[in-house]
């Protein structure tokens, strides 16, 4: 298992969607089942769609290396019906050795590690415990095509598939090289941002509004998408938080709706947005300890977007609160029996309702394979947008690199080296290492 670890770790492998968890630190002992996240959570997106449709051998490859290097004996790919129906699997269809597929039903949320292990295993994973307590290591399909090609070609990740979509003519999944600026994958592909349209680097539910001017492909972008500022998805990450905050201690009547809706709260955990909301901050401040289930929060936004009749955030308390604990280094970690409420499987958000709700419902086209955006002259590789330790530059000002070379070392503890993903001259930014390629060279 060691060895792979290192090969993981060596080829700057982290979790290809959400924080960017490095991804040889969850290999670990105890476990009896591989799941892969191909279910594509958010709506819009379809980048784990298209690495299955085109890419798939790779991908075996790397659940291939997982099963052989752990001895864990199968491994569930899972995807939602509506990808499943393209792809043209059935569920528990088998793709190769030790290797099965798994429908899930189209609902939202199905992506982060908690709901996926229920919904695909039955296990429940405790509170503030993570998968492998559960007997299972997961992994994004993105993940595994990384570690496939790293072994097949020798090569580390320099490259990303992410989908482009929103408010375009025609959504697409492209391949780019780690670093590109937004605005260069925009020049390319001819699109004009207008002014009323926000753009959202992740799903509409839980991505994040970003510059294109200024931002950069990163190992963890899933998706770019542009969206009218008057949808749900971007006027609720528009709002100004202290004034949600305030608003949401004033208004409440306390109706309980947004915790009888919580994806997390109906698995069994100890979360109930509506205390989060009437809990006094002064008091949190004071004592952080009783907010501590303010970390069990997966951010999906129903308790914003759809279950709150008052049109409050209790997303934005409990964010404050997740903020604190972080702030405090405090985590959610009691014992206690948990079981999933009986009224889960009727509780549960269609994805096509939770499209509609967003307001984004027309948008939501399949995309294909656009190809690869090549011969891009200038990337900008961020140093610290993984989990863990930021990466640690080896390189100068005026150094000239090859693609594929060492550009940063791990840090110390959990974290993972970065390469580079074009040839050119190395400039020194702020927390990021930017290559200009010199064309005569």
């Amino acid at each position: 298992m060691q060895k792979l670890k290192d090969l993981m770790q060596n080829l700057g492998i982290v979790g290809a969607g959400g924080a960017g968890f490095p991804s040889y630190a969850k290999l670990a002992e105890g476990a009896d089942l591989l799941l892969i996240n191909g279910s594509e959570c958010e709506p819009l997106l379809y980048t784990d769609y298209v690495i299955l449709k085109n890419e798939l051998s790779l991908v075996l490859s790397g659940i291939s290396a997982v099963l052989s290097h752990t001895g864990i004996p199968k491994a569930l790919v899972t995807v939602k019906e509506h990808t499943a129906k393209a792809l043209g699997f059935e569920d528990g269809e088998k793709l190769d050795d030790k290797i099965f597929t798994r429908v899930l039903p189209d609902v939202y949320p199905i992506g982060d590690e908690v709901g996926l292990t229920y919904q695909a295993t039955g296990r429940l994973i405790k509170p503030g415990k993570l998968p492998i307590t559960a007997g299972v290591i997961v992994y994004n399909v993105e993940t595994m095509y990384n570690l496939g090609k790293g072994i097949r070609f020798n090569e580390p990740v320099t490259e990303k598939y992410l989908t482009v979509g929103g408010a375009i003519n025609e959504p697409t999944v492209i391949k780019v090289k780690i670093g590109t600026k937004i605005a260069d994958i925009f020049k390319r592909l001819d699109i004009k941002l207008s002014e009323g349209y926000t753009v959202l680097d992740g799903g509409p539910s839980m991505g994040k509004i970003i510059n294109p001017n200024t931002y950069s492909v990163t190992k963890t972008t899933k998706g770019i998408l542009i969206l009218p500022n008057d949808t749900q998805a971007v006027l609720s990450k528009q709002m100004n938080t202290k004034m949600a905050i305030a608003r949401a201690e004033t208004a409440c009547c306390q109706c309980t709706r947004c915790t009888d809706m919580c994806p997390r709260n109906l698995l069994g955990y100890p979360l109930e947005p509506h205390k989060m909301v009437r809990t006094a901050m002064g008091a949190a401040e004071a004592i952080p300890d009783m907010v501590l289930s303010a970390s069990l929060c997966c951010g999906c936004g129903i308790c914003e977007s759809l279950a709150c009749s008052q049109g409050i955030s209790p997303r934005a308390v409990i964010d404050n609160y997740k903020a604190l604990l972080a702030k405090n280094k405090l985590r959610f970690d009691l014992p206690g029996e948990y079981s999933v409420r009986e009224e889960r499987d009727y509780r549960m958000i269609p994805s096509k309702k939770w499209m509609s709700v967003l307001g984004v419902t027309k948008f939501d086209k399949i995309a294909d394979f656009g190809g690869e955006i090549d011969n891009i002259n200038r990337v900008e590789i961020p140093l610290n947008r993984h989990i863990g330790a930021p990466s640690v530059s080896i390189v100068n000002d005026g150094d000239f690199v090859n693609k594929g070379d060492l550009i940063a070392e791990s840090g110390s503890g959990l974290s993972v080296p970065q390469h580079a993903s074009i040839s050119g001259v190395i400039t020194l930014g702020n927390n990021k290492i930017i290559i200009d390629r010199i064309k005569d060279r």
